[in-house]
């Protein structure tokens, strides 16, 4: 028996289909995360933007091509959000939605018994909900520990689908990572920086639980509120420690930012950066910047311009306001007009290249370590700690491996081993 699991959308997402993944092993399926012809097909949606909504529509679609006659169950956050409009769909046997993933292995185990087609309501729960440990990748793996959000962002309809932040317990957390046989390990979740056990264990906690793990461990993305001296001190404690903070900006203007629901300031954000900076000199800091939010004027605009190379980002993460029906901004706002949206984007993609540039070229001469990833026509390509993508002449075993950056090169830098 075959299965594909397709996965749409965020690193949590990911993990979660990893999860999936390893039960229908467990359940004696060979299984495939690419479309091919499969018996059943787990199809993991995002509803983050109205195209990630869009691509997800259009995976049942490819599905049915690989095998007319294929089950489909589909979950995630799109169907969530508008479980008919899946279910109408030839093919789809059920609807899971975001919350209550276990219940793909339930049908699945089931022999999709006709009791289980449909929609599959979940009522709401606080408490984390425990799936099977992911499929074990040997370069990186991902260890969900939170879901849901409380932020309510005005923009973001992540917290009316998957619903109120809970977190997994710390003793289980810290197990995971501490058996992780991956070079690399990253800690993930919809909302780090809420991570709260019921023992009321947070990040910096779990954190020294894991200091002496031989796994390098990276983070997921983070909010600014989590960005305090104990937490930086809990990281520094690390046997291996990736110093890449993905820190949400999403606007630099502070007006901006209060109509989005952003419960920081450009000026305390920046503050947090060099907080950064102080115990971690050569950190690479990565963010998301949402251009052409309704109440962004071209002034609120140049000063998100201006924070790209105030941060001293190494990377950014840039796209169009996307209304999601149900937010306060849909409510609230007018959208602006696209061309005036496309035109922001290109511009502050242009000043994130020249910041990245400009990053890059102080780590010529230096030393990083990579995790290697692949070799294609004799180059091993992998990534630093502070997450700069490296090419390395020569094919270097799987391991942590110490180069010498020696110019830039394409989408990062090109190294030699040491």
């Amino acid at each position: 028996m075959n299965a594909v699991v397709f996965t749409l959308g965020c690193k949590v997402n990911d993990v979660e289909s990893g999860s999936i993944i390893r039960g229908l092993k467990e359940l004696g399926y060979s299984v495939s995360r690419e479309f091919e012809k499969a018996d059943v097909y787990v199809i993991n949606t995002c509803a983050v933007t109205a195209e990630a909504e869009r691509k997800s529509r259009q995976t049942i679609g490819k599905a049915l091509k690989c095998n007319p006659n294929a089950k489909i169950i589909v979950c995630g956050c799109a169907s969530e959000k508008d479980a008919a409009v899946f279910l109408e769909k030839t093919g789809v046997f059920a609807v899971v939605g975001a919350k209550g993933k276990n219940r793909v292995l339930q049908i699945v185990q089931s022999g999709f018994d006709k009791a289980f087609s449909g929609v599959q309501v979940c009522v709401e729960n606080t408490d984390y909900e425990e799936m099977p440990l992911p499929e074990c990748l040997k370069t990186r793996n991902f260890v969900k520990i939170q879901d849901g959000c409380n932020r309510f962002c005005s923009y973001c309809v992540i917290p009316y689908l998957r619903g109120r932040s809970r977190s997994r317990s710390a003793d289980s957390a810290a197990e995971e990572v501490r058996q992780s046989k991956a070079l690399e390990t990253v800690i993930t979740g919809i909302d780090l920086s809420a991570y709260t056990d019921g023992q009321g264990r947070d990040l910096s906690d779990l954190l020294t639980m894991v200091k002496d793990a031989d796994t390098r461990l990276r983070l997921g993305s983070m909010e600014v509120s989590m960005i305090t001296p104990r937490f930086l001190q809990a990281l520094k404690g690390l046997k291996n420690f990736a110093p890449h903070f993905h820190l949400s900006l999403q606007s630099g203007s502070n007006k901006v930012l209060k109509s989005m629901n952003r419960h920081y300031t450009r000026e305390e954000y920046l503050e947090k950066c060099a907080m950064i900076y102080d115990v971690f000199p050569f950190a690479g800091i990565t963010t998301d910047i949402i251009v052409g939010f309704p109440t962004e004027t071209e002034e609120d605009f140049l000063q998100s311009l201006k924070i790209v190379e105030e941060a001293g980002f190494s990377q950014i993460h840039a796209f169009p306001y996307s209304p999601r029906e149900g937010t306060n901004a849909y409510k609230k706002y007018k959208e602006l007009p696209s061309a005036v949206k496309k035109e922001r984007v290109e511009r502050i993609l242009q000043a994130g290249t020249e910041q990245k540039e400009k990053y890059l070229r102080g780590f010529i001469g230096k030393t990083l370590c990579i995790v290697p990833e692949r070799c294609i026509n004799g180059v091993t390509e992998g990534y630093a700690e502070n997450y700069i993508r490296v090419y390395v002449t020569g094919e270097t075993g799987k391991a942590l491996t110490k180069v010498r950056v020696t110019e830039l090169y394409q989408d990062g830098v090109k190294a030699e081993l040491i």
